[in-house]
């Protein structure tokens, strides 16, 4: 039977570090895998990022990159033949990169197939509204889930998640552990990168970022006031954002 290569899917870097790593196995021919905040699972991605490290090896047997789509940044690594890939892209390029999830001695990287330059702006900005829409649509299925948390027992839910939105047991516990928020974390460095990556020129909309972001509403109102108060974002016009 021949293999099939599984699909790329768009995503953002911040899901990908902040999800859950699941790994592989060559015996069972079971590839590694993320599962997103948003109970997404992810074996193979497709980014579109800039270009901010690259790194060649003297003997020519390992390569990388380092690369930044605006929500995170993480590591692309190439090895032995697949080293020269990079060859076609500089830091400061923007580019498409295509590879498969992996982890090593706890950094989560891709494991590189396809780097490709990218000289239309414009090309990033369609994944990122395609990526955004995506994520608006899984967002409301995580808040009716936090929802039922508490007015359901444990098969209940299993149950429903289950029949409602096709969601498993492995992929609802990761969006359960992410619903239990630790409050003390500072999350205003995380709201301005957001804002950054949104704003086209005329701000962005808090409505926005209260639909896009995997985080309580009331966390996300409590960062934007303290960014206000502090200088680091001001208001164009109401309900508009931008940073200073």
């Amino acid at each position: 039977m021949e293999k099939r290569r599984v699909p790329a899917k768009k995503v953002r870097i911040y899901d990908i570090l902040n999800g859950k790593y699941f790994p592989g196995s060559k015996e069972e021919m079971k590839a590694s895998y993320v599962i997103t905040p948003f109970g997404d699972k992810v074996s193979r991605v497709n980014i579109i990022a800039t270009v901010i490290e690259k790194f060649e090896s003297e003997d020519g047997n390992y390569s990388s990159i380092r690369i930044d789509d605006g929500t995170e940044a993480l590591r692309v690594k190439f090895f032995k033949e697949d080293t020269a890939i990079i060859k076609n892209v500089d830091v400061g390029d923007l580019a498409t990169i295509i590879g498969k999830v992996k982890e090593y001695n706890g950094e989560v990287y891709i494991n590189g197939e396809i780097v490709r330059k990218v000289d239309d702006v414009n090309t990033e900005n369609l994944q990122k509204l395609e990526v955004l829409d995506e994520l608006i649509e899984k967002k409301k299925v995580v808040d009716q889930i936090k929802n039922l948390l508490d007015e359901m027992s444990e098969e209940e839910l299993k149950k429903t998640v289950k029949n409602k939105f096709g969601i498993d047991e492995e992929p609802l516990q990761v969006i359960r552990d992410n619903l239990k928020v630790v409050k003390e974390i500072d999350y205003k460095p995380k709201i301005l990168e957001v804002i950054k990556s949104l704003d086209r020129g005329e701000g962005v909309e808090i409505g926005k970022i209260l639909q896009l972001s995997d985080l309580p509403e009331n966390v996300i109102e409590n960062a934007i006031n303290e960014l206000l108060s502090n200088g680091s974002l001001f208001e164009p016009k109401p309900g508009i954002l931008r940073k200073v």
